[in-house]
């Protein structure tokens, strides 16, 4: 691959598998259509049973959708401290109500929705720390329809680590990435950026590290075989 002088490009960027839960196993999500996920039993699946599902995989670093406790009912705590204990670094969204919920699980990096954690932008002043999840659905961010450029402009006001661009929309379908876009919303956030939904293989991969974002979160691609495991077990690209 060549460079630009002027690239962007991040030499160590994170690569991340995604693993959402549901009713104790791991789940296929798609477009954000929770009623139809099903358990993960094809690809490089061995099991749906999550500790025997990241045994065989074996990622270095690892994203949590707890969907049970994001759609309000039992969190799976004790789960997902279970699965964090198999990796370097986890980052769980578990939909964050108040910034106590974020603190619910130590050893984690909390994950901070914008589809669950405020009524109004300006509530997210109140949390501190973790990454701040800008949910976007039909290219506008749950729940405020704001366009993501306008939403990661604003974020930079707030106290929080990072953020994710969480295309929610395009989760499971790997449709692909656009080298334009990339670059117009890594240009409006100053700090650490992971990007999420519809990555579609190691072209994909590239492009957000020339477009300097700082992590890939993954998983389908995965499992269809255009992102080598190896590079998720690395936890980067080649």
């Amino acid at each position: 691959m060549f460079l630009l002088p002027n690239s962007g490009y991040v030499e160590d960027m994170e690569l991340i598998l995604a693993v959402d839960l549901a009713g104790g196993l791991v789940v296929h999500g798609k477009s954000g259509m929770r009623a139809g996920y099903r358990p993960l039993t094809w690809g490089l699946a061995p099991s749906a049973d999550p500790e025997a599902y990241l045994s065989a995989l074996a990622p270095r670093y690892l994203y949590i959708a707890d969907l049970e406790s994001l759609e309000g009912r039992a969190p799976q705590d004790d789960l997902v401290r279970r699965c964090a204990a198999m990796v370097e670094r986890c980052y769980l969204d578990r939909g964050c109500r108040s910034p106590a919920e974020c603190a619910a699980v130590p050893g984690v990096t909390p994950v901070v929705g914008t589809e669950t954690a405020a009524k109004t932008i300006e509530d997210l002043a109140a949390y501190r720390g973790g990454y701040l999840s800008i949910d976007v659905k039909g290219g506008r961010v749950l729940p405020w329809g704001i366009k993501p450029s306008e939403m990661l402009r604003r974020a930079s006001a707030f106290s929080f680590e990072g953020c994710i661009l969480l295309n929610i929309s395009d989760v499971g379908t790997e449709r692909g990435l656009d080298r334009e876009d990339l670059e117009a919303l890594r240009a409006c956030y100053p700090g650490r950026l992971l990007y999420g939904g519809g990555v579609a293989g190691t072209d994909d991969i590239h492009l957000l590290a020339d477009a300097g974002f700082d992590g890939a979160i993954v998983a389908t691609a995965v499992h269809r075989g255009t992102v080598p495991i190896e590079w998720l077990r690395r936890g980067r690209s080649c």
